[in-house]
Protein backbone atom coordinates (compact mmCIF):
# COMPACT_ATOMS: atom_id res chain seq x y z
CA UNK A 1 0.00 0.00 0.00
CA UNK A 2 1.17 3.27 -0.90
CA UNK A 3 1.31 6.14 2.08
CA UNK A 4 2.43 9.45 2.29
CA UNK A 5 6.01 10.31 4.12
CA UNK A 6 4.67 13.72 5.48
CA UNK A 7 5.11 14.59 9.58
CA UNK A 8 1.95 12.20 10.79
CA UNK A 9 -0.71 14.68 12.88
CA UNK A 10 -2.99 12.85 15.63
CA UNK A 11 -5.79 15.18 15.80
CA UNK A 12 -7.88 14.94 18.46
CA UNK A 13 -10.14 16.75 21.52
CA UNK A 14 -9.20 16.22 25.23
CA UNK A 15 -9.81 13.17 27.13
CA UNK A 16 -9.62 10.79 24.34
CA UNK A 17 -6.68 8.15 25.55
CA UNK A 18 -4.56 10.33 23.39
CA UNK A 19 -1.45 10.83 25.05
CA UNK A 20 -1.96 6.57 26.05
CA UNK A 21 -1.77 5.97 22.09
CA UNK A 22 0.94 8.65 21.99
CA UNK A 23 2.77 6.52 24.31
CA UNK A 24 2.92 3.37 22.08
CA UNK A 25 4.55 5.65 19.10
CA UNK A 26 7.23 7.02 21.45
CA UNK A 27 8.37 3.51 21.64
CA UNK A 28 9.93 4.08 17.92
CA UNK A 29 12.61 6.24 19.18
CA UNK A 30 14.67 5.07 16.34
CA UNK A 31 12.07 6.14 13.70
CA UNK A 32 10.24 8.43 14.70
CA UNK A 33 10.49 11.76 17.20
CA UNK A 34 6.90 12.60 18.72
CA UNK A 35 6.34 15.83 19.75
CA UNK A 36 3.36 16.65 22.62
CA UNK A 37 0.90 18.98 22.18
CA UNK A 38 2.51 21.92 20.65
CA UNK A 39 0.01 24.30 19.56
CA UNK A 40 -1.37 24.84 22.97
CA UNK A 41 1.50 27.35 23.96
CA UNK A 42 0.19 29.72 21.52
CA UNK A 43 -3.75 29.11 21.67
CA UNK A 44 -3.21 29.48 25.41
CA UNK A 45 -0.29 31.41 26.97
CA UNK A 46 0.75 34.11 24.00
CA UNK A 47 0.49 37.75 25.23
CA UNK A 48 -2.39 40.07 23.67
CA UNK A 49 -0.50 43.26 22.85
CA UNK A 50 -0.86 44.36 19.48
CA UNK A 51 2.67 45.39 18.05
CA UNK A 52 4.49 46.30 14.46
CA UNK A 53 5.62 42.58 13.89
CA UNK A 54 2.20 41.33 14.88
CA UNK A 55 -0.44 43.31 13.88
CA UNK A 56 -2.41 41.55 16.34
CA UNK A 57 -3.13 39.15 19.33
CA UNK A 58 -2.62 35.43 18.86
CA UNK A 59 -3.45 33.83 21.79
CA UNK A 60 -6.91 32.70 21.05
CA UNK A 61 -8.54 30.90 24.35
CA UNK A 62 -10.57 32.91 26.93
CA UNK A 63 -8.83 30.39 29.70
CA UNK A 64 -5.99 32.67 31.34
CA UNK A 65 -7.65 35.82 29.61
CA UNK A 66 -6.97 37.55 33.13
CA UNK A 67 -4.05 35.99 34.39
CA UNK A 68 -0.74 37.19 33.32
CA UNK A 69 1.00 35.53 36.23
CA UNK A 70 -0.04 32.15 34.63
CA UNK A 71 1.07 32.90 31.02
CA UNK A 72 4.41 34.05 31.95
CA UNK A 73 5.33 31.63 34.59
CA UNK A 74 4.38 28.68 31.45
CA UNK A 75 7.32 30.01 29.91
CA UNK A 76 5.59 30.27 26.62
CA UNK A 77 3.87 34.17 26.93
CA UNK A 78 6.00 34.86 23.72
CA UNK A 79 5.42 32.01 21.78
CA UNK A 80 3.32 32.35 18.25
CA UNK A 81 1.95 29.90 15.83
CA UNK A 82 5.30 30.85 13.79
CA UNK A 83 7.40 30.10 16.69
CA UNK A 84 5.34 26.82 16.78
CA UNK A 85 5.32 25.84 12.66
CA UNK A 86 9.55 26.87 13.00
CA UNK A 87 9.84 24.24 15.90
CA UNK A 88 8.27 21.45 14.01
CA UNK A 89 9.42 22.33 10.82
CA UNK A 90 13.08 22.36 12.91
CA UNK A 91 12.35 18.69 13.82
CA UNK A 92 10.87 17.25 9.95
CA UNK A 93 14.43 18.52 8.46
CA UNK A 94 16.37 16.42 11.68
CA UNK A 95 14.43 13.45 11.61
CA UNK A 96 14.73 13.35 7.48
CA UNK A 97 18.84 13.66 7.89
CA UNK A 98 18.43 10.90 10.70
CA UNK A 99 15.64 8.84 8.74
CA UNK A 100 13.37 9.16 11.27
CA UNK A 101 9.54 10.50 10.92
CA UNK A 102 7.80 12.81 13.21
CA UNK A 103 4.76 12.04 14.87
CA UNK A 104 2.63 15.24 16.43
CA UNK A 105 -0.38 14.63 18.41
CA UNK A 106 -2.38 17.52 19.55
CA UNK A 107 -5.99 19.42 20.56
CA UNK A 108 -7.16 20.54 17.31
CA UNK A 109 -9.31 22.98 19.13
CA UNK A 110 -5.68 24.86 19.18
CA UNK A 111 -5.71 26.01 16.00
CA UNK A 112 -9.91 27.49 16.00
CA UNK A 113 -11.31 30.77 17.79
CA UNK A 114 -13.53 29.41 20.51
CA UNK A 115 -16.70 29.40 20.19
CA UNK A 116 -17.23 29.19 16.79
CA UNK A 117 -15.97 32.53 15.80
CA UNK A 118 -14.50 32.93 12.44
CA UNK A 119 -11.30 32.66 12.10
CA UNK A 120 -8.04 34.16 10.48
CA UNK A 121 -4.83 33.47 9.55
CA UNK A 122 -2.53 33.97 12.47
CA UNK A 123 -0.53 37.29 11.99
CA UNK A 124 2.79 35.61 12.31
CA UNK A 125 2.05 33.56 9.61
CA UNK A 126 1.03 35.60 7.07
CA UNK A 127 3.18 36.24 4.11
CA UNK A 128 4.13 39.88 3.15
CA UNK A 129 1.96 40.18 0.86
CA UNK A 130 -0.81 38.94 2.39
CA UNK A 131 -0.27 41.86 4.89
CA UNK A 132 -0.07 44.39 2.66
CA UNK A 133 -2.72 47.33 3.35
CA UNK A 134 -6.14 46.29 1.39
CA UNK A 135 -5.54 42.80 1.48
CA UNK A 136 -8.32 42.55 4.29
CA UNK A 137 -10.27 43.94 6.66
CA UNK A 138 -9.72 43.76 10.50
CA UNK A 139 -11.14 40.99 11.84
CA UNK A 140 -8.33 39.04 13.34
CA UNK A 141 -10.03 35.89 14.93
CA UNK A 142 -12.50 37.29 17.00
CA UNK A 143 -10.63 40.10 18.03
CA UNK A 144 -9.53 43.55 16.67
CA UNK A 145 -6.48 43.22 14.16
CA UNK A 146 -4.82 46.19 12.66
CA UNK A 147 -5.07 47.88 9.68
CA UNK A 148 -5.18 45.30 6.27
CA UNK A 149 -5.09 42.72 8.72
CA UNK A 150 -6.39 39.94 6.04
CA UNK A 151 -9.30 38.31 6.36
CA UNK A 152 -9.82 34.10 6.04
CA UNK A 153 -8.81 31.49 3.63
CA UNK A 154 -12.60 30.32 2.83
CA UNK A 155 -12.89 27.53 2.93
CA UNK A 156 -10.18 27.05 5.82
CA UNK A 157 -11.65 27.12 9.42
CA UNK A 158 -8.66 27.09 11.21
CA UNK A 159 -5.47 30.17 11.96
CA UNK A 160 -3.05 27.85 9.95
CA UNK A 161 -2.31 28.27 5.83
CA UNK A 162 -4.14 25.67 3.93
CA UNK A 163 -0.29 25.28 2.81
CA UNK A 164 0.88 24.57 5.75
CA UNK A 165 -1.79 22.17 6.64
CA UNK A 166 -1.04 19.69 3.53
CA UNK A 167 2.78 19.15 4.60
CA UNK A 168 0.91 16.87 7.67
CA UNK A 169 -0.90 13.65 7.49
CA UNK A 170 -3.74 13.90 9.08
CA UNK A 171 -5.55 10.92 11.78
CA UNK A 172 -8.08 11.20 13.79
CA UNK A 173 -8.78 9.86 17.79
CA UNK A 174 -12.45 10.44 18.88
CA UNK A 175 -13.96 9.55 22.33
CA UNK A 176 -17.81 9.27 23.20
CA UNK A 177 -18.46 12.41 24.45
CA UNK A 178 -20.37 10.85 28.10
CA UNK A 179 -16.86 9.51 28.68
CA UNK A 180 -14.56 12.16 27.77
CA UNK A 181 -16.45 15.53 28.86
CA UNK A 182 -16.97 13.77 32.44
CA UNK A 183 -13.22 13.12 32.51
CA UNK A 184 -12.18 17.02 31.58
CA UNK A 185 -14.44 17.95 34.07
CA UNK A 186 -13.12 16.61 36.59
CA UNK A 187 -9.56 18.20 35.56
CA UNK A 188 -11.05 21.95 36.15
CA UNK A 189 -12.93 20.91 39.66
CA UNK A 190 -11.28 20.57 43.15
CA UNK A 191 -9.30 19.02 43.84
CA UNK A 192 -7.55 18.12 40.76
CA UNK A 193 -7.96 21.83 39.92
CA UNK A 194 -5.36 23.09 41.90
CA UNK A 195 -2.70 20.69 40.03
CA UNK A 196 -3.90 21.09 36.27
CA UNK A 197 -4.13 25.10 36.80
CA UNK A 198 -7.66 25.03 35.07
CA UNK A 199 -10.01 26.45 37.84
CA UNK A 200 -13.33 26.38 35.48
CA UNK A 201 -14.88 24.03 32.78
CA UNK A 202 -15.20 25.93 29.41
CA UNK A 203 -17.41 23.85 27.11
CA UNK A 204 -15.59 25.83 24.29
CA UNK A 205 -12.75 23.24 24.58
CA UNK A 206 -14.65 19.99 24.01
CA UNK A 207 -13.09 20.14 20.52
CA UNK A 208 -15.61 17.61 18.91
CA UNK A 209 -16.90 20.39 16.45
CA UNK A 210 -13.85 21.21 15.38
CA UNK A 211 -12.67 18.10 15.13
CA UNK A 212 -15.60 17.78 12.25
CA UNK A 213 -14.55 21.09 11.05
CA UNK A 214 -11.43 20.48 10.26
CA UNK A 215 -12.15 16.62 9.62
CA UNK A 216 -14.62 18.11 6.34
CA UNK A 217 -12.06 20.84 5.32
CA UNK A 218 -9.09 18.16 4.83
CA UNK A 219 -11.47 15.63 2.87
CA UNK A 220 -13.02 18.03 1.00
CA UNK A 221 -9.02 19.79 -0.01
CA UNK A 222 -7.92 16.39 -0.88
CA UNK A 223 -5.64 16.32 2.09
CA UNK A 224 -7.20 12.92 3.06
CA UNK A 225 -9.20 10.61 1.40
CA UNK A 226 -10.85 10.03 -0.83
CA UNK A 227 -9.69 6.64 0.37
CA UNK A 228 -10.86 5.18 3.65
CA UNK A 229 -8.60 3.05 6.25
CA UNK A 230 -9.22 -0.60 4.77
CA UNK A 231 -10.34 -0.39 1.70
CA UNK A 232 -8.99 -1.17 -0.82
CA UNK A 233 -6.46 1.37 -2.35
CA UNK A 234 -7.81 2.03 -6.15
CA UNK A 235 -5.64 4.12 -9.23
CA UNK A 236 -5.95 7.55 -9.24
CA UNK A 237 -5.11 10.95 -10.00
CA UNK A 238 -4.30 13.89 -8.45
CA UNK A 239 -7.35 15.10 -6.12
CA UNK A 240 -7.58 18.87 -6.08
CA UNK A 241 -5.09 19.48 -8.18
CA UNK A 242 -2.65 17.68 -5.27
CA UNK A 243 -1.28 14.40 -5.75
CA UNK A 244 0.79 13.70 -2.26
CA UNK A 245 0.44 10.74 -1.63
CA UNK A 246 -2.14 7.89 -0.26
CA UNK A 247 -3.18 10.21 3.07
CA UNK A 248 -6.69 7.91 4.10
CA UNK A 249 -9.53 8.94 6.13
CA UNK A 250 -8.39 7.34 9.40
CA UNK A 251 -10.05 7.75 12.34
CA UNK A 252 -9.37 6.04 15.42
CA UNK A 253 -12.70 5.46 18.70
CA UNK A 254 -10.73 4.88 21.63
CA UNK A 255 -13.25 2.20 23.21
CA UNK A 256 -12.12 0.66 20.37
CA UNK A 257 -8.27 0.84 21.15
CA UNK A 258 -8.87 0.01 24.99
CA UNK A 259 -11.03 -3.11 23.70
CA UNK A 260 -8.23 -4.26 20.67
CA UNK A 261 -5.14 -2.45 21.02
CA UNK A 262 -2.83 -4.75 19.24
CA UNK A 263 -5.68 -4.42 15.86
CA UNK A 264 -6.33 -1.17 16.18
CA UNK A 265 -2.42 -0.14 16.36
CA UNK A 266 -1.38 -2.76 13.46
CA UNK A 267 -4.28 -1.17 11.56
CA UNK A 268 -3.40 2.43 12.17
CA UNK A 269 0.54 1.78 11.43
CA UNK A 270 -0.82 0.40 7.97
CA UNK A 271 -2.67 3.26 7.12
CA UNK A 272 0.25 5.70 7.92
CA UNK A 273 3.66 3.26 6.72
CA UNK A 274 4.81 2.66 10.39
CA UNK A 275 6.16 -0.97 10.47
CA UNK A 276 4.27 -2.68 13.78
CA UNK A 277 5.39 -4.57 16.51
CA UNK A 278 3.72 -6.27 19.59
CA UNK A 279 6.58 -4.75 21.30
CA UNK A 280 5.61 -0.83 20.64
CA UNK A 281 2.41 -1.97 23.25
CA UNK A 282 4.71 -2.06 26.16
CA UNK A 283 6.38 0.63 27.73
CA UNK A 284 7.74 -0.92 31.71
CA UNK A 285 11.42 0.98 31.69
CA UNK A 286 12.58 3.61 33.23
CA UNK A 287 13.70 5.27 30.29
CA UNK A 288 10.26 5.04 29.00
CA UNK A 289 8.89 6.56 31.94
CA UNK A 290 11.28 9.42 32.21
CA UNK A 291 10.43 10.39 28.85
CA UNK A 292 7.40 10.79 29.44
CA UNK A 293 7.51 12.64 32.12
CA UNK A 294 9.88 15.11 30.06
CA UNK A 295 7.26 15.17 27.37
CA UNK A 296 3.77 15.99 29.29
CA UNK A 297 5.17 18.11 32.19
CA UNK A 298 3.71 21.38 30.76
CA UNK A 299 0.16 20.26 30.93
CA UNK A 300 0.66 18.79 34.79
CA UNK A 301 -1.85 16.84 36.05
CA UNK A 302 -4.04 15.58 32.77
CA UNK A 303 -1.51 13.03 32.07
CA UNK A 304 -0.85 11.26 35.22
CA UNK A 305 -2.44 7.70 34.24
CA UNK A 306 -0.50 7.90 31.05
CA UNK A 307 2.64 8.67 32.73
CA UNK A 308 2.03 5.23 35.30
CA UNK A 309 1.02 3.10 32.71
CA UNK A 310 3.79 0.33 31.59
CA UNK A 311 1.40 -1.02 28.87
CA UNK A 312 -1.82 -1.15 26.94
CA UNK A 313 -3.47 -4.26 26.96
CA UNK A 314 -7.41 -5.43 26.02
CA UNK A 315 -9.84 -3.96 28.61
CA UNK A 316 -11.08 -6.83 30.82
CA UNK A 317 -14.67 -5.74 29.82
CA UNK A 318 -15.85 -3.92 27.11
CA UNK A 319 -17.99 -0.35 27.37
CA UNK A 320 -20.43 -0.43 30.08
CA UNK A 321 -23.76 1.22 28.60
CA UNK A 322 -25.60 2.77 31.04
CA UNK A 323 -28.26 4.61 31.01
CA UNK A 324 -28.72 8.44 30.73
CA UNK A 325 -30.74 8.51 34.29
CA UNK A 326 -27.66 6.32 36.08
CA UNK A 327 -24.97 8.89 34.36
CA UNK A 328 -26.64 11.76 35.75
CA UNK A 329 -26.50 10.23 39.06
CA UNK A 330 -23.01 9.42 39.17
CA UNK A 331 -22.25 12.62 37.96
CA UNK A 332 -24.73 14.18 40.19
CA UNK A 333 -23.04 12.19 43.17
CA UNK A 334 -19.38 13.43 42.09
CA UNK A 335 -19.88 17.17 40.83
CA UNK A 336 -23.00 18.30 42.04
CA UNK A 337 -26.04 19.13 41.05
CA UNK A 338 -25.25 22.30 38.86
CA UNK A 339 -21.82 20.35 37.70
CA UNK A 340 -24.34 17.45 36.47
CA UNK A 341 -26.22 19.81 34.61
CA UNK A 342 -23.76 21.58 32.41
CA UNK A 343 -21.44 17.76 31.74
CA UNK A 344 -25.15 16.52 30.08
CA UNK A 345 -25.87 19.74 28.16
CA UNK A 346 -21.82 19.60 26.68
CA UNK A 347 -22.34 15.66 26.28
CA UNK A 348 -25.44 16.06 24.51
CA UNK A 349 -24.46 18.95 22.20
CA UNK A 350 -21.34 17.21 20.48
CA UNK A 351 -22.86 13.77 20.46
CA UNK A 352 -24.19 14.25 16.79
CA UNK A 353 -20.09 14.99 15.99
CA UNK A 354 -18.64 12.06 17.46
CA UNK A 355 -21.15 9.99 16.05
CA UNK A 356 -20.30 11.61 12.50
CA UNK A 357 -16.73 11.19 13.03
CA UNK A 358 -17.38 7.69 14.32
CA UNK A 359 -18.97 6.07 10.87
CA UNK A 360 -15.36 6.71 9.79
CA UNK A 361 -13.95 4.78 12.28
CA UNK A 362 -11.55 1.88 11.95
CA UNK A 363 -12.09 -1.26 12.94
CA UNK A 364 -9.56 -3.29 14.27
CA UNK A 365 -7.31 -5.47 11.56
CA UNK A 366 -9.53 -5.74 9.18
CA UNK A 367 -8.01 -5.85 5.70
CA UNK A 368 -8.72 -3.79 2.61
Amino acid sequence: MATSHKPIFVATHPRACSTAFERVFMTRQNTLDCVHEPFGDAFYFKKTETNKSLDGPERLSERYADDDAAREKSGFANTTYRDVIDQLEGRISNTKDNNKRVFIKDIIHYLFPPNGQPASIAPSLRTADAAKPGSGNAHVNGQGGGIGTPTTEPPNPTVIPTSLLRKFHFTFLIRHPRRAIPSYFRCTVPPLDKVTGFYHFLPSEAGYDELRRIFDFLRCEGIIGPRRAQEEEKARGPVNGHDDGAVSITVVDADDLLDKPAEVIETYCREVGIEYTPEMLRWDDEESRARAVGAFEKWNGFHDDAIGSTYLKPREHGVIVKSEEKEDAEWREKFGEEGQKVIRECVNANVDDYEYLKSFAIKGNEKG
